[in-house]
Formats: C-alpha cells, sequence, structure tokens
C-alpha cells in the first residue's frame, strides 16, 4: 500500500523560528538545496504541530486519528528542470504516534522518530515540551498570542512572514539513504497565522554549538496556526 493523500484539522501549528548565517546553514545542507534568504539571513526551525481526525482521503475524518508531532525544519531553494523551487528540508521528524512511526518512510513519506510530548494549553497562552526516546532531541517553548511580531523579527510585518512560510509547503525529509529524500506537500485550505510572544525557548539542535557558533544564530520568532483544515499529498523521493 502506498498512501499518497492524508487529510484532516491542524488543530494547532506553532512556527518557532531562527536567524542563521547562510554560510552556516549552507554548511549542514546537503545537496542541491541552498539557504532561502529574506533581507539576507537565513531562516530554520521547529515545527510544533498537533493534528487530529487525520485519515486517508476516502476515508471519513471521525475516524482518523490524532498525534503530537515536531519537525526541524530549514527553509530552502534549489534549481530544478532550470527553474528556482523552493520548500524546507527536514533534518528530523520526531511523533507521540506509533502508527506514525510505523508507517513513516515506508507507506508514507518521512521517519517518524518516539517522543514524550507535554502539552499544555490554557486560553492564550502554550507550553510545549519534547523529549525523545534516543534521547537526540529536547524542546521546550513557553508562549502566549502577541499582537504583534517582536521588533527584532526579520520580518517586516507579519504577512511577510506568513507569506514566506507559506511558499514552503514541500518538505524534503532525510531518510537512512544519503541523497535520498521524502517529498511531501502540505495544502492548507484556510492559511492564516498570529504571532506569539516567546518567554523561553529551548532547543538542543539549535543550541548545539558544533553546528550553530554561537554568533551565527538567534531567535527570530514564533508564530500560530489554529484549526487548519489541510491534506498531506506523497510526492515520492528525490535524488540529489
Amino acid at each position: 500500500m502506498d498512501v499518497k493523500t492524508v487529510h484532516g484539522m491542524i488543530e494547532r501549528r506553532i512556527l518557532v523560528n531562527y536567524q542563521v548565517d547562510p554560510q552556516v546553514l549552507a554548511n549542514i545542507l546537503p545537496p542541491p538545496f541552498q539557504p532561502k534568504l529574506i533581507h539576507g539571513v537565513g531562516v530554520a526551525g521547529v515545527c510544533l504541530i498537533r493534528l487530529s481526525r487525520q485519515s486517508l482521503k476516502f476515508v471519513p475524518g471521525a475516524f482518523g486519528l490524532s498525534s503530537e508531532n515536531a519537525a526541524h525544519r530549514i527553509a530552502v531553494e534549489w534549481e530544478e528542470d532550470g527553474k528556482l523551487r523552493e520548500g524546507v528540508y527536514i533534518p528530523r521528524r520526531d511523533t507521540s504516534s506509533r502508527l506514525s512511526q510505523f508507517i513513516g518512510g515506508q507507506f508514507f513519506p518521512g521517519v517518524y522518530n518516539p517522543a514524550h510530548f507535554d502539552v499544555v494549553e490554557q486560553g492564550d497562552s502554550y507550553h510545549i515540551a519534547l523529549d525523545s526516546i534516543d534521547h537526540k532531541t529536547h524542546l521546550r517553548v513557553e508562549a502566549r498570542q502577541a499582537a504583534a511580531l517582536p521588533d527584532t523579527s526579520i520580518f517586516a510585518t507579519l504577512q511577510e512572514a506568513s507569506d514566506y512560510f507559506e511558499g514552503g509547503a514541500v518538505g524534503y525529509s532525510a531518510t537512512a539513504q544519503p541523497g535520498c529524500y521524502d517529498l511531501i506537500e502540505l495544502r492548507s485550505f484556510n492559511w492564516s497565522m498570529t504571532a506569539l510572544t516567546v518567554e523561553k525557548v529551548e532547543s538542543s539542535f539549535f543550541e548545539d554549538r558544533t553546528l550553530f557558533p554561537a554568533d551565527s544564530i538567534k531567535f527570530d520568532c514564533a508564530l500560530l496556526m489554529r484549526n487548519i483544515k489541510h491534506e498531506w499529498h506523497s510526492h515520492g523521493q528525490m535524488y540529489s
């Protein structure tokens, strides 16, 4: 069975974003990817997403599954058939779902690592923490809804940020085979973002100074999406 399309609801999606030196990202990214810049700066981060009613296209959502998930992402672009493409490169995925762990990389794009999630949502406040079973990923975010982006953000407006991330709808996930990437496309039917004020953020990946020297990275902003009807479309694999 090759699962091509899954539909459902994004109950909550938080994008935690960092400004990163483009050369540092270029050293991390595999070919053919290059950093997608905004005002001369690279962008990377983590997507913290709670999915519900996830099911095959022909199965009613009432029979779908729910899960907490995290994906580390780097905004990228590359040339293909003479055209400049854009999307995100995903070096790591973590999930609370055993089913996602089982089908990921076999019947549906992406390898999913098992993790414990601690999630508390109260009003406009969010606390999300995860620790992976293999001890390779730790993440903690405490945030609340805000009226605007922080003044230190590389994005001039919330709309500019929304447009930038909407362009990264196609994700290229690392696999066990070097140079082979699983392709998945997110199609959102009611795209809308609001800003978050982050009170605390911890990331084992972005705080790894062997990858990101201290002067090469800094927190930029966080964005929130709620109740987004969507579909995930599998597009097979790409070989560099």
